[in-house]
């Protein structure tokens, strides 16, 4: 299912066949799976894999995998547990590590085989093509596919436990690994060349948490459009953890945490983030909006009392969230998708090229400037259906132009008559042999036929 390879491998195809093996037959059917392949990219949901950091530690092993990191991708649907079960068939003396911390010298040293497997993310990493924003389901390829960087990230508590909100104090510790070749690629996994570690405090793992809650709202309601045959139930349950306050207690412990005078007086540095924070805050409910709007279209009438419960929370939600933050608006997904007038329908019938030849029509149409025309079917203008408006003169002026054309007129016909005589006396003396000359290659012509 990977149809992006198939098409880029396509097109080189494509060039052959056209240029250089003139073979149109199989280019039509080539091109007709490449535009399958479009398709299936924008219209069909493709299972997405999870990646696996597997470390090998311990003398006991290989030397081309003692004491080294892999990246493995894993199958389809996949379980981690699934994946540990197949891996430990390989090595069935291997011990599993209970801890994902980096092992110390005395394991790396030791003579038994120790392997630590865990779950990593893939970093998205778009081609440079995509210089504006694009489609979900043309995106979604590369969120797990031609992944180079991968990361796992570990929550850390700093400073004194806050029972009241455990967010105000959570650090996430994460680890960055780059393998040495995009993943998948001739294998399904690859040795680690580098990790390194950064720390994210509570207010940025708050941004991002909200940043990410926001895509993933945005992306299901944008499957939906595209798909309206999707299951309701993803939908259901994201909508009613975000916007119902007794499921997953919203962004209320954020403003605890965050949005208050002695976390404003302690981190003054932080002033641009909470005002982001709070921005992606109100940028929720647009979303949130359209994401209900398709969920009651599509609800049935045994869930219709769960969805009018979930409008009524979404209601108070909004309206508490417009005041303090402000409103945000959304252009309409089918306005969005629709776009501006289609570029095939564009055309230009003023001007022809200026590669392309003009026609007499057009030359005369052109030189015309206040003249009414009319379009030809080719796109060039024709001539004007009305004439010309002659500049006013006086009358006598007119009559004496005339007889002053009639006399040039008169001596230009008498130049022309003894021009013709001439030319008769020298066309009489050269007939007969014109017309010898015609017979001759008439003759050899019905011979040679």
């Amino acid at each position: 299912q990977m149809w992006e390879e198939a098409i880029a491998l396509g097109k080189e195809l494509a060039e052959q066949y056209e240029n250089e093996m003139f073979d149109y037959e199989q280019l039509s059917e080539l091109l007709r799976k490449q535009a399958q392949f479009y398709e299936n990219i924008v219209k069909v949901i493709r299972p997405k894999p999870d990646y696996f950091a597997v470390g090998y530690y311990g003398q006991g092993f290989p030397t081309f995998i003692r004491n080294k990191v892999f990246i493995y991708r894993g199958k389809e649907y996949e379980r981690r547990e699934d994946f540990e079960a197949r891996l430990l068939t390989q090595f069935p003396n291997a011990e599993k590590m209970k801890t994902t911390s980096p092992p110390g010298d005395d394991i790396k040293n030791s003579s038994g085989q120790y392997i630590q497997c865990f779950t990593v993310k893939p970093k998205l990493d778009l081609p440079s093509k995509f210089h504006r924003p694009v489609s979900e389901q043309i995106v979604s390829f590369y969120r797990v596919n031609e992944v180079q960087r991968f990361e796992y990230s570990r929550p850390v508590r700093k400073g004194e436990k806050n029972p009241d909100n455990e967010f105000a104090n959570m650090w996430i510790e994460r680890t960055i690994y780059v393998t040495a070749y995009k993943l998948p690629g001739i294998l399904r996994w690859f040795e680690v060349k580098s990790v390194f570690m950064v720390e994210i405090s509570p207010l940025e793992n708050a941004i991002e948490t909200m940043q990410l809650t926001n895509d993933k709202i945005n992306n299901m309601v944008q499957q939906h459009l595209n798909d309206p045959n999707l299951p309701i139930n993803p939908l259901s349950m994201l909508l009613n953890g975000i916007v119902d306050p007794a499921v997953m207690g919203g962004f209320t412990n954020y403003e605890k945490a965050f949005f208050t005078e002695k976390y404003m007086h302690e981190h003054p540095e932080d002033h641009d983030k909470i005002e982001k924070l709070k921005d992606l805050i109100a940028w929720q409910i647009p979303f949130l909006a359209e994401g209900i709007r398709i969920h009651g279209e599509k609800v049935t009438e045994a869930l219709r009392p769960f969805h009018e419960r979930m409008e009524a929370c979404f209601r108070q939600l909004k309206d508490k969230v417009e005041k303090q933050y402000g409103v945000r608006a959304v252009l309409s997904s089918l306005d969005d998708r629709r776009g501006s007038r289609p570029r095939s329908m564009v055309r230009s019938f003023t001007m022809p090229s200026s590669s392309r030849p003009l026609s007499v029509a057009s030359v005369s149409s052109i030189s015309s400037d206040s003249t009414p025309s009319r379009p030809g079917s080719d796109g060039f203008v024709l001539e004007p259906l009305l004439p010309k408006k002659m500049h006013s003169r006086s009358q006598d002026k007119l009559d004496k132009d005339d007889l002053d054309k009639d006399k040039k007129e008169k001596k230009k016909e008498k130049r022309n008559s003894k021009h013709q005589e001439i030319f008769d006396k020298e066309f009489k003396s050269t007939d007969i042999s014109l017309q010898q000359s015609e017979a001759v290659i008439l003759s050899e012509t019905v011979t040679l036929l």
